[in-house]
């Protein structure tokens, strides 16, 4: 598909998160993966060709090459149950340089709910994938968030941003050893075994000692896989009504477009600890009202605050200052491309200097080749690019100076 000129001055970014909306309110614009096909479907006839979507349990956000943010909000809202009147009241804009730098952010996990969750990579580099196999990455976003990547390599790794064991699924874990004294004996059923659901199971085997935990997903065979690799029980989606009876605690991380727990799973059936992972909200609400069920969810999960998020929050800085260095050595290649279409016309031009009636080779000289002259002209488009580069000159004199001397020539 064609893609406009990216000018990072056309790069938008709107989105919602945890800070201005609850969990019910994300559940609205939660896009799945089905609403995100639909919405590149959508995408070329509204004149947009290069975005992605970055929908996790804390934000939704879209990133794209348009005129104006608009056309990047209205695409996003035609899938969502929220309407575009109330996506815009809560939504963040930010554009150009400064919407570069929230991607930044958010993939070092400086923008994150739990501040260094580092479990945002993975979800996105899913979301650029999948863009990616629908031709909907350009080599601006390529490059950017390679490069974005690399950034966050580099913080998780000189600096303690993300040091310790603290996430999503982690802070589950920590809830329940707060809430729950004596583990022992108690049964857990975990659904869904998506990214945070597998990260939930390893969790609750590490940190609680217990292997009584029971997983039911859609496909089961995932279930039985990653049971097989901890030690646990799984069991069919068919069976979630007996387990949901018998758990004492139960964790959702189904992620699906509606509820998956409902309050006739738990009605009378005995104390329950209830987690909700998921956005939108995977258990039914009027669940939560049932006198034998603490229910849950992701925003109080993330007013957890530990010694290891304090040592976080000293890193930033240094984070920051990492941040800057990739952005600046991503400007750097921005700059450089921008004299890719100079570099061309004046190869161009050159061939076609080398094969006008000024240049013919009257001696028949078999040293002064087409292959050699191809190779002489690269060599000077490879030095008119160092030039470029080290003094930032534009390409439009070099351009001025080939045609004054075809005009010389020709007189």
């Amino acid at each position: 598909m064609g893609h406009k000129s990216a000018e990072i001055s056309r790069f938008f970014i709107a989105g919602i998160n945890y800070k201005k909306t609850d969990a019910a309110i994300r559940g609205q614009f939660a896009v799945s993966t089905e609403h995100y096909a639909k919405i590149l479907d959508l995408a070329p006839g509204r004149g947009l060709n290069e975005l992605f979507i970055l929908s996790t349990c804390n934000r939704t956000e879209i990133y794209g090459f348009a005129e104006d943010a608009s056309q990047l909000i209205d695409l996003l809202c035609t899938q969502t149950t929220g309407s575009r009147e109330t996506f815009m009241e809560l939504a963040y804009i930010r554009n150009g340089h400064e919407a570069m730098e929230h991607l930044f952010q958010v993939a070092s996990g400086l923008d994150s709910q739990i501040l260094g969750d580092y479990e945002i990579v993975g979800q996105l580099k899913q979301a650029v994938k999948f863009a990616w196999e629908h031709n909907f990455i350009g080599s601006f976003l390529e490059r950017l968030v390679n490069c974005v990547l690399q950034s966050s390599k580099v913080v998780k790794n000189q600096t303690a941003l993300s040091g310790g064991t603290v996430s999503v699924s982690f802070a589950a874990v920590q809830y329940i050893k707060e809430q729950i004294t004596d583990i022992e004996g108690k049964k857990i059923l975990l659904l869904g075994v998506g990214k945070i659901g597998r990260n939930s199971c390893r969790n609750l085997v590490d940190y609680l000692g217990t292997t009584d935990i029971t997983l039911i997903n859609r496909t089961e065979e995932k279930a039985a896989e990653l049971a097989k690799e901890t030690g646990v029980h799984h069991a069919p989606l068919a069976g979630l009504a007996a387990h949901a009876a018998s758990a004492d605690i139960i964790l959702v991380a189904t992620n699906a477009d509606h509820p998956t727990l409902h309050r006739s799973h738990l009605e009378n059936q005995g104390d329950k600890l209830i987690i909700d992972l998921s956005i939108p909200c995977n258990v039914e609400k009027s669940a939560g009202e049932l006198p034998n069920i603490q229910l849950v969810n992701v925003d109080e999960l993330s007013r957890l605050k530990d010694e290891t998020l304090q040592k976080r929050e000293g890193e930033v800085p240094a984070a920051r200052a990492i941040i800057g260095e990739h952005i600046t050595e991503f400007l750097e290649w921005y700059e450089m491309r921008k004299h890719v279409p100079v570099l061309k016309a004046v190869k161009t031009k050159l061939k076609e200097l080398h094969t006008s009636h000024l240049f013919i080779n009257p001696s028949g000289d078999p040293s002064i080749s087409p292959a050699h002259s191809d190779e002489q002209i690269q060599r000077v488009i490879n030095g008119m690019a160092t030039k470029m580069r080290k003094h930032n000159q534009r390409g439009c004199h070099y351009i001025e100076a080939i045609n004054e001397y075809i005009g010389k020539g020709a007189n």
